[in-house]
């Protein structure tokens, strides 16, 4: 079974959860995990990143990742985007595990914030007690570095951590020297060198990799292409498109 570990889907006309269903069939994967899209347009991707521009709707909206998953079942699966600035940031991903989420995403981009506050550091505690793991991507900033998220990840190791799309750039060798380290420390492999992407399943292994697409920035099925193009054996191949993130999430493959 292969699941796409990683997409944003959002209630507008480029990102919508029918749209994504439509590539997930066209890619040939069986399930998809979803996250709060539409904080901001992706298609102005760089603007955000620059600072030119700031994001739009701060609010993630995590019930219309929670419907489509109810009536997409057991095709989606929902991660929760939790501000850690919001208060009792902690009791609202709990009610989020108990409505059926199965992990956290964290946005710095969106709600700038420091991977070393204490909120955050409540958040990634929560995680472990559920047994669900934490995702984020880190930006070119001392709080939400890579560096800094592996220091999360040393600090709860019972938690697990995905680093999105492998990392700052495209080779980021501190995350990969953390996969390789650290036990719960994950790469995603979504808009991620092909290169990195070998290099990490060579030195961190296979079980450290995890298949995502990044959706609606990228289509699945290109997503997809560079983990057939690394030419895995069947057992490996079947960890990072899917077996990995069913271990981390406790999905049963029915």
């Amino acid at each position: 079974m292969i699941i796409d570990a990683h997409a944003h889907i959002s209630d507008t006309t480029y990102g919508n959860v029918e749209l994504y269903l439509a590539q997930l069939k066209d890619a040939g994967i069986q399930r998809g995990i979803v996250v709060p899209g539409g904080t901001f347009d992706v298609r102005k991707m760089s603007e955000y990143i620059s600072g030119r521009a700031k994001p739009e709707n701060l609010i993630p909206n995590n019930p219309y990742v929670a419907e489509a998953c109810k009536a997409h079942q057991p095709t989606l699966i929902g991660f929760a985007m939790i501000d850690p600035h919001t208060e009792n940031a902690v009791n609202e991903l709990e009610q989020r595990f108990q409505q059926g989420f199965r992990g956290l995403k964290l946005s710095p981009l969106t709600h700038q914030f420091s991977f070393a506050s204490r909120s955050v550091a409540e958040l990634a505690a929560c995680c472990g007690e559920y047994g669900f793991p934490v995702y984020s991507h880190v930006v070119y900033s001392p709080g939400a570095s890579t560096a800094r998220f592996i220091a999360l990840a040393r600090q709860f190791p019972r938690t697990n951590f995905i680093l999105g799309h492998m990392g700052f750039g495209p080779a980021d060798q501190e995350g990969l020297k953390a996969a390789i380290e650290l036990d719960n420390f994950f790469l995603e492999t979504s808009s991620g060198s092909f290169l990195h992407i070998k290099q990490a399943v060579s030195k961190a292994g296979p079980g450290k990799v995890i298949f995502g697409s990044e959706f609606p920035l990228s289509h699945p099925k290109v997503e997809l292409t560079k983990i057939n193009l690394l030419d895995l054996k069947d057992s490996d191949l079947d960890k990072v498109l899917g077996g990995n993130i069913r271990e981390l999430t406790g999905l049963t493959v029915s």
